[in-house]
């Protein structure tokens, strides 16, 4: 018997600093071409935060502080299926840099207001959760 495909966990860090946010045009994966925050995967036995943490070094080599849950969005899209949980946090140290071109075309600093589109299927939901306080999301 074939196993079915299973949902999996996705993470979303949107990281402040100087009232600016962090985010970065993806490629060579589902939404190439749509901008997002750093984040990625929740490996096994791995706590929430520290997955926001490794995810934001690993991919721009800046550490952050004050990891906050923000909201919990079930996403099915991109033909992927994902419990997709964004929180925020703030810059502690480094520069912004680009550590996976693979994935992304580079970093840069943007005002909530002025973001570059288009969007990550997921920053929507933060937005509105950031905005209004709802802190669940069914696509």
């Amino acid at each position: 018997m074939e196993e079915k495909p299973r949902p999996k966990v996705g993470i979303g860090v949107i990281v402040y600093k100087d009232g600016k946010v962090l985010i970065g045009r993806r490629k060579k994966a589902h939404g190439s071409g749509e901008y997002a925050w750093p984040g990625g995967h929740l490996e096994f036995g791995e706590s929430m935060e520290e997955c926001a943490k490794r995810e934001v070094r690993e991919e721009t080599g800046i550490e952050i502080e004050n990891v906050k849950f923000l909201r919990l969005m079930n996403l099915v899209e991109y033909e992927k299926h994902y419990a997709d949980i964004a929180f925020t946090s703030d810059w502690k140290s480094g520069e912004a840099k680009l550590l996976e071109p693979e994935k992304c075309e580079g970093w840069e600093w943007h005002e909530l207001s002025k973001l570059p589109q288009p969007l990550f299927h997921t920053l929507p939901s933060a937005l509105e959760a950031l905005k209004t306080g709802q802190t669940f999301f069914d696509s």
